[in-house]
């Protein structure tokens, strides 16, 4: 028998206790079981037709608790984010948190939903703002066209990136820490095979940049949090806006690029480039309230 208890933590996080039954976990041993004898290969047999005498004492029980664990949590977490109608955002964490021969086991899973946003009056600090981006630049005598497009270009940038920065401090994002934790996870891993291409250690690296392991992670926390608030609160805008990206949108971005495989490319990847286009339309509207 299995059963599960759901827990529902700050920031929209949820953490799902559930107990198997050894009876349970007895039942799955033996299938993962059979399932690698299919495959075991061993001297004098051929593959799929070693005797299970013989392959018990040659198959670990470490590895068919692997193959165990590999085919029930995947059906198990699925099962419970349907019966509990959950909406993950990131991988699941999953902890064994008792797993003894002849005992009922015990998992924990904690699982991220997608954010809560308080948009609260986000409008209105951004139209005091825009108001004071809006001040007339002076002009400079002898200034050439191309200078002035590359100043207007830098100017726009620079008032979309304080309408973000100041969206992060005026709206409430609930941000779950698994999140960012799965995030810093893939980050650090990154890096590392970086560092190592170049040929350094991780502690070379750092004592070049004059940075310790922990303000490190703690930058990137902060990097990696305030991407996702920024991308999740213009979703939630867009969504309050009622902002779409309908096909023609789309097709007259296609019809920009001459490419045909890369276009076909394109296409294949429709809902990336609708994704893109709309939180472009919902930046547009921000600049124009």
């Amino acid at each position: 028998m299995t059963d599960h208890i759901i827990k529902k933590l700050a920031n929209n996080t949820i953490e799902v206790t559930i107990d198997i039954a050894w009876n349970e976990i007895k039942s799955h041993y033996d299938k993962a079981f059979d399932r690698l004898l299919n495959k075991f290969s061993y001297t004098g047999f051929r593959k799929g037709k070693v005797p299970k005498s013989i392959a018990e004492k040659q198959i670990k029980k470490e590895t068919v608790y692997q193959e165990l664990l590999k085919n029930l949590l995947p059906s198990l977490y699925q099962s419970i984010i349907e019966k509990e109608n959950l909406k993950p955002v990131v991988s699941p964490k999953i902890e064994l948190l008792s797993g003894n021969d002849n005992e009922d086991w015990k998992f924990k899973i904690s699982i991220a939903e997608r954010p809560e946003i308080i948009l609260g009056q986000y409008k209105k600090a951004i139209k005091d703002l825009n108001e004071k981006l809006k001040k007339p630049e002076i002009w400079v005598p002898g200034k050439d066209k191309q200078t002035e497009n590359k100043s207007n270009n830098n100017k726009i940038n620079k008032n979309i990136n304080e309408i973000l920065s100041l969206l992060i401090k005026v709206v409430i994002c609930k941000l779950s820490d698994l999140i960012i934790e799965e995030q810093l996870n893939q980050r650090l891993a990154r890096l590392v095979d970086e560092i190592q291409k170049i040929g350094l250690t991780v502690d070379q690296y750092l004592k070049s940049t004059n940075i310790t392991i922990e303000q490190l992670k703690n930058r990137l926390k902060d990097e990696i949090s305030t991407t996702y608030k920024i991308e999740y609160i213009l979703l939630e805008i867009a969504d309050k806006e009622r902002i779409t990206v309908d096909n023609t949108d789309l097709e007259k971005l296609f019809s920009n690029i001459k490419d045909d495989k890369e276009k076909a490319d394109a296409k294949a990847n429709s809902y990336l480039y609708a994704s893109i286009l709309r939180k472009q339309k919902t930046i547009d509207f921000l600049t124009s309230l």
